[in-house]
């Protein structure tokens, strides 16, 4: 279902950016702190999401949109195609002819997004970061679920699947506009609207992992905290340096700040960070990698869990020595029964990953059956 056509309105004034002149391309940059960006960033290329297909790509590649670093500007580069642009950039549209200069209301550009885990959408974050005068005046977003790997014959074929689940909404340029989504259904793609055409620097979609309950039975042990299983941060004392997510990522950590690190604690307190698990597991061991921290990885480490969101910590894993940059395998004496786990590190530093392997309890197994059949109902 595309989105129905929606009278253009030409954008308030506050939705342009003042053209860059030199110095820094950041500083009249408006940025966001929705709530959901808190959230995992379904579309994150380290859980395998892609920009898959995209109508038109003349300036700037589709692929710029997952970049996880915030995108460049260079006033000077210049190709044969014009402006060099960090995004995805789509060329002019034109009308019918010259008596009808102007693209129709229904034109528009598009790109298709496979998301890395399926998952409920909570918001999306559009950055316009560095266009303009040649952002998009509107954005609107379709999700669809599909099973298995689809070919891009197979997203465009079957247009019923698509559902709006953001309607035709004006942006700004050089911005993050953050923009909420009021959907409870699990999805795995997407397919972002330009209208009528324009520049997009970044695309992230934020929201809460929801698995295959069968792939995980079928697993059997997996990592319960991993986000590519279902599991978030739910709070952390400090990621000053790098944020505590990264803990929970897939595959090793590459560098340094691909991990968790803190400042410098100037008290006798301790780092922490509290996690939610794909839902109730037995945990039975624990891996504790401290990859590339080398002169500031945490000294000790200890692990609690708790059963239910109103239980008490239980501590599971006492406290434990840390090697810098080293990985370290910490079997549990008991296997544990848990729905949350909560990392302590002493007295500060960081770690690459944490890894806590088990499998789900058959009411952990359950209850996530049957939040993805909630989540996959059709409103």
């Amino acid at each position: 279902m595309r989105p129905s056509p929606a009278e253009h309105s030409v954008p308030a004034e506050s939705a342009y950016a003042a053209p860059y002149v030199s110095g820094d391309p950041y500083a009249d940059y408006r940025g966001t702190d929705a709530a959901f960006t808190r959230l995992t960033d379904l579309a994150d290329r380290r859980l395998g999401a892609g920009v898959v297909a995209a109508n038109d790509e003349f300036f700037a590649d589709r692929e710029n949109l997952l970049s996880r670093t915030p995108a460049v500007f260079d006033v000077h580069d210049y190709g044969n195609k014009g402006k060099v642009m960090d995004g995805w950039e789509t060329r002019r549209r034109r009308g019918a002819d010259a008596g009808h200069p102007f693209p129709t209301d229904a034109d528009h550009d598009w790109a298709l997004v496979r998301l890395g885990v399926p998952g409920v959408i909570r918001g999306i974050v559009v950055d316009t970061a560095h266009f303009r005068g040649n952002f998009p005046q509107q954005v609107s977003v379709e999700a669809a679920a599909f099973e298995g790997a689809p070919s891009v014959a197979e997203l465009l074929a079957d247009d019923g699947a698509w559902e709006v689940i953001l309607p035709r909404t004006p942006v700004r340029g050089h911005a993050a506009n953050a923009l909420p989504v009021d959907s409870d259904r699990r999805w795995t793609h997407l397919r972002i609207n330009q209208h009528p055409d324009g520049g997009i620097a970044r695309l992230r979609v934020h929201g809460e992992v929801v698995p295959d309950p069968q792939w995980l039975e079928l697993l059997g042990t997996f990592d319960v905290a991993c986000v590519a299983n279902g599991g978030s941060v739910t709070d952390a004392s400090d990621g000053f340096y790098s944020s505590p997510g990264n803990t929970i990522m897939p595959g090793l950590s590459q560098k340094q700040d691909d991990g968790w690190e803190t400042r410098r604690r100037r008290d006798k307190g301790n780092d922490w960070i509290e996690y939610r698990l794909a839902a109730q597991s037995e945990i039975r061991a624990v891996e504790v990698d401290t990859a590339n921290l080398k002169g500031n990885a945490a000294g000790w480490v200890s692990l609690s869990v708790k059963d239910g969101e109103a239980a008490e910590w239980t501590e599971v894993l006492p406290r434990t020595a840390l090697q810098p940059d080293a990985l370290h395998r910490l079997p549990l004496a008991v296997p544990a029964t848990a729905t949350h786990a909560r990392l302590d590190v002493y007295p500060d530093g960081g770690l690459a990953r944490l890894r806590l392997h088990g499998n789900l309890t058959g009411a952990g197994a359950a209850a996530l059956a049957d939040r993805v059949t909630r989540a996959t109902r059709r409103s």
